[in-house]
């Protein structure tokens, strides 16, 4: 993991999230103490262990507003005005989701059926969900979308970046996106997801729409804009056309990089200080020495290659090299139909090569980083009180135990919005 920091974060974070739960006030300055924490993340070695997740045992946290004020050792916890005992069991920072697609209608059930079975299966893949998605209305996008972030939620995910993509016109994009932009400030226009069916016959028009009219009209609700570089989608080229014209914009770039195939995707997303490459499955050894030697974090989304039998990236091989990776769900219809990062967090120990310890941090702070935030992914004085406790004495058990619902409370913007049992 470099040290690269990542200092920005959203031009308003302090926006409501009925989804996910609200924001406390601020001003109000009651505290509270989280005690008896067997096991506590900070992601902060200089409050803890000096490892990366910087470990504090038998620790406490203290949290004012929304803000961590304090962690340590309980024996050492300030007076409070609340009290919450853990019980001995883990804490860690709330799951940063960055790469997602939550904006989306109809269901994708039989074309994952035909696939697992070993069956071909010619319905349209994305764009099965295209036509869904132009036909539902915002009343249904929007309902889809708050049962997943609840989902999400319930599984410690405090953070999430969701993308349009499924709309790829005008007015279909900007709607995705301002229903999104109502549940999160970490939201990517990806008008480039593959070319619209409407220009099948005239890529270079679709392009022209993208970095013109669609991205005037969506600029306005994202922060990101993303592009899909990969055979058959957007060659290198129109893809540093799409990024370049966002940044012009305003929006920071991220890419859909080296998923399928070898390509440009990477070395694009580096070059143009891309916050994050995904997927990153296929690359050469310039694509890693450019991921290492740059602020680009390799996010990677073991459920695609789970939900596809697709080749695993290779995770070992870019923490022995210095890359930044994070792992997020890439929840989407088609291709990772997973809302769990936990889930995500044991498929990359047991298939990607990496240690509990690696996945969890890539999970918090490393999802923070793609997202250029230091406020979120750390239990650190300073940060958002985004806590995931579990229902377990360590964070290992998130791989050790795959599959159980070990979440037992989340708080987010220091208000406990989760009490699962």
């Amino acid at each position: 993991m470099n040290s690269t920091s990542t200092p920005s974060s959203p031009s308003s974070p302090n926006r409501t999230n009925s989804a996910i739960g609200s924001t406390t006030d601020t001003t109000t300055g009651t505290t509270t103490v989280i005690t008896n924490i067997g096991s506590l993340v900070t992601n902060d070695p200089s409050l803890g262990d000096e490892s990366p997740l910087g470990l504090v045992l038998d620790a406490a946290v203290v949290i004012e507003g929304d803000r961590v004020v304090w962690t340590g050792e309980s024996s050492k916890a300030p007076t409070t005005d609340n009290r919450v005992d853990a019980g001995g069991r883990a804490v860690l920072p709330g799951f940063v989701d960055s790469h997602s697609h939550l904006v989306f209608a109809g269901d994708r059930t039989q074309e994952f059926n035909a696939r697992m079975s070993g069956r071909s299966y010619t319905a349209g893949g994305i764009r099965t969900t295209v036509a869904a998605t132009r036909a539902a209305t915002d009343a249904e996008l929007e309902a889809n979308l708050t049962r997943y972030l609840r989902e999400a939620l319930h599984q410690g995910t405090t953070t999430f970046e969701t993308k349009s993509g499924y709309g790829l016109t005008v007015e279909d994009e900007a709607r995705a996106l301002r229903i999104a932009a109502a549940h999160t400030d970490e939201v990517t226009y990806l008008g480039a997801h593959i070319v619209s069916p409407d220009y099948a016959d005239d890529p270079a028009a679709y392009v022209a729409l993208v970095t013109g009219e669609m991205l005037d009209a969506c600029a306005p609700y994202a922060r990101w804009v993303d592009v899909f570089c990969e055979k058959g989608a957007f060659d290198g080229d129109q893809a540093r056309a799409i990024l370049t014209a966002g940044k012009a914009k305003g929006l920071h770039p991220r890419v859909h990089a080296n998923q399928l195939s070898y390509g440009p995707g990477v070395r694009l997303a580096v070059e143009l200080d891309a916050a994050s490459a995904d997927h990153c499955t296929h690359l050469t050894d310039a694509d890693v020495d450019a991921l290492a030697n740059s602020r680009t974090v390799a996010t990677l989304l073991p459920g695609a290659e789970f939900s596809t039998r697709a080749r695993w990236p290779d995770a070992r091989r870019l923490l022995d090299a210095g890359v930044t990776v994070a792992l997020s769900t890439d929840c989407n219809p088609g291709s990772s139909f997973t809302s769990s990062v936990p889930f995500c967090v044991a498929l990359a120990v047991r298939d990607m090569g990496m240690t509990p310890d690696e996945a969890v941090w890539s999970a918090t702070a490393g999802g923070a980083a793609a997202l250029r935030r230091d406020d979120i992914g750390r239990v650190a004085p300073g940060a958002y009180a985004d806590l995931t406790l579990l229902d377990a004495p360590s964070h290992v058990h998130l791989a050790y135990r795959p599959g159980v619902p070990l979440v037992a409370g989340v708080w987010r913007r220091g208000v406990q919005v989760v009490r699962n049992g």
